[in-house]
């Protein structure tokens, strides 16, 4: 869809050129009917130009909209003047003016993800000499101790922050249509927080643009729809709060280090079973990690707030892990289901793959995060 945009900005900038034709009478025009004086013709001939430039910003650069609004401004102008031949411009000019808002809204969606993680990644320390041993998880739950070895974390470094990405499908309501979508998301794993920013792909040239954000102990998700009409913003209430304390929880099995931090404890409750509480700022929540006989996870279960507005009712949140993979000499659950199991029955509503996964990532620079 990219491509097709591209090709209809050049053709209308093409179009352009036939006004300018026109008026140094370089060429026979059928379409044009109208008059048209050298001076007119010439601001035919500037505006083609802006719009190939456009096209060529599009993409290469993500600010390419400001140059293509004063474009638009000029074209319809020049629309109206000739508007008898020319009018069917104007759809043209619609499109690109609602694409250029669009990408100016995601540039500063992801301006501000940027900005967030940064300042969530400031202050993180790499010790050199924080080699995770044997007896720094003996004390843990016998089946936790499985599976931090079984990961392989054993004689490597303590994980204190994470930046990996996904891809899968998800679902806003049930029965609703699964839809794509990518993500990326920043951990910091010892002052427990994330962001986590996604587009989801709603149909053709129109997406849904995401962000969950979780620090402090406090929770926000922020959700706009075709990148620039607000469609979410909430967060700082309890049941945000406790929602996203939950997901931070549920996904420590990407980073099996955490399981040693004070903020976690654990308690026993049969050989494949555990109850886990995560505890910040005296506020904790619990939930039930479940793992096979040789220490891989397989499941977590909570009761989570479903839905994100005041009537938001506790319900049974389920994660299940579908395979596994080794990310930095680290094994890791990389695909999972995760299931409302609501009274009018499962509600399967995400289905995602890790891609890529980086731990000790200290600071991002321009996009770039760096060790």
């Amino acid at each position: 869809m990219r491509l097709i945009f591209a090709i209809l900005i050049t053709a209308h900038g093409l179009i352009h050129f036939m006004g300018f034709a026109k008026a140094f009478e370089f060429a026979d025009s059928n379409q044009l009917e109208q008059n048209i004086s050298k001076t007119i013709g010439l601001l035919w001939l500037f505006t083609a130009m802006l719009l190939l430039i456009a096209v060529i910003l599009y993409l290469k650069k993500d600010q390419w909209y400001y140059i293509a609004v004063l474009t638009i401004v000029l074209s319809q102008i020049l629309i109206i003047m000739s508007w008898k031949d020319a009018k069917f411009g104007t759809v043209v000019n619609v499109i690109l003016l609602l694409v250029s808002i669009s990408a100016y809204g995601k540039y500063e969606f992801n301006k501000k993800v940027y900005n967030e993680t940064k300042s969530l990644l400031k202050g993180v320390i790499i010790e050199p000499d924080a080699i995770i041993t044997k007896k720094d998880v003996k004390y843990l739950p016998e089946i936790v101790q499985k599976w931090v070895k079984n990961s392989g974390t054993i004689g490597k470094h303590k994980i204190v922050s994470v930046q990996l990405k996904q891809k899968g499908e998800m679902k806003t309501k049930p029965g609703g249509k699964w839809m794509p979508f990518e993500a990326e998301q920043h951990i910091n794993v010892i002052n427990p927080s994330f962001v986590w920013s996604t587009e989801v792909h709603v149909m053709p040239m129109i997406q849904m643009i995401g962000r969950d954000k979780f620090a402090n102990g406090e929770g926000e998700i922020l959700i706009k729809f075709a990148s620039f009409i607000p469609a979410v913003n909430v967060g700082k209430n309890e049941k945000i709060n406790q929602a996203a304390m939950l997901r931070y929880m549920a996904e420590i099995v990407w980073y099996p280090t955490a399981a040693l931090n004070p903020y976690m404890s654990w308690e026993s409750i049969d050989s494949a079973s555990v109850k886990a509480t995560f505890t910040i700022n005296n506020k904790h929540v619990v939930g039930v990690f479940k793992f096979s006989s040789k220490g891989d996870f397989m499941s977590f279960k909570a009761k989570r707030y479903y839905e994100t507005g005041d009537d938001a009712t506790l319900e049974t949140w389920y994660v299940e892990s579908k395979s596994f993979k080794e990310f930095n000499g680290v094994r890791i659950p990389n695909k999972y289901q995760v299931i409302w199991k609501l009274k009018e029955g499962d509600f399967n509503w995400l289905n995602f793959e890790i891609t890529y996964l980086k731990y000790n990532v200290k600071y991002i620079n321009n996009g770039h995060e760096n060790q």
